[in-house]
């Protein structure tokens, strides 16, 4: 590597901040890595005392509980201009790489992705190049046709009603309000042209079977 990364890992999880701390760290051209488990603590690791330590590369995590990481991903760049953005989901809906990369991230990865295709997006990222896992690369220029655009949110809640899950489990996974979790999906049959609830069902069984939430 012949570049300095001062990296910012982005995840509301901790355990995953937690695993991909000692992971990386330890990587030719890594100084630093600090964590944030939210949008307030990223934008305070922006504006450090001394502002050659603020971070170049983002590792973005694209659902999160108080923004969408591609919303975050858009506010920072728009303040930090030459800060380089590689997002990081289990969800690999074209739609959402596309508005990633829309926002001005320089690349997509799987965290279900070999932990060597993380390590070559992060470099091929710092280097100034930009990075799509090969699933994501596979579903994005393969021709679907496009789907309705979701809010990770609301993809989140749509993929566990595919699994069978409850408003009420739903509110309790997502540490949500049951209420939030039934505005969610009033919206969601707004947005797919969906009527009734068992319909709802069925068009999320249908269509999350290959899709996994974001996380």
């Amino acid at each position: 590597m012949t570049t300095t990364i001062r990296l910012l890992i982005v995840d509301d999880h901790p355990l995953v901040r937690d695993g991909l701390r000692l992971r990386l760290a330890s990587l030719p051209g890594v100084v630093s890595v600090c964590e944030a488990g939210n949008a307030d603590e990223a934008w305070a690791h922006m504006a450090p005392a001394a502002p050659a330590e603020a971070p170049n590369l983002v590792l973005m995590d694209v659902g999160m509980k108080d923004i969408s990481g591609i919303d975050l991903t858009a506010a920072l760049l728009a303040r930090h201009p030459a800060l380089r953005v590689l997002m990081l989901s289990m969800y690999d809906n074209p739609e959402y790489v596309q508005r990633a990369l829309q926002a001005g991230a320089r690349g997509y990865v799987l965290k279900d992705a070999p932990a060597s295709d993380i390590v070559s997006a992060i470099q091929t990222v710092a280097e100034g190049g930009t990075y799509l896992s090969p699933a994501v690369a596979g579903r994005l220029f393969r021709g679907q046709a496009p789907r309705p655009v979701l809010t990770p949110r609301e993809a989140e809640i749509l993929a566990a009603l595919g699994r069978g899950h409850s408003s009420k489990q739903i509110a309790r996974d997502l540490d949500l309000s049951v209420r939030t979790v039934e505005t969610h999906r009033q919206s969601i049959k707004r947005k797919l042209g969906i009527e009734g609830q068992a319909e709802l069902i069925k068009y999320a069984v249908e269509h999350t079977r290959d899709d996994s939430t974001p996380a």
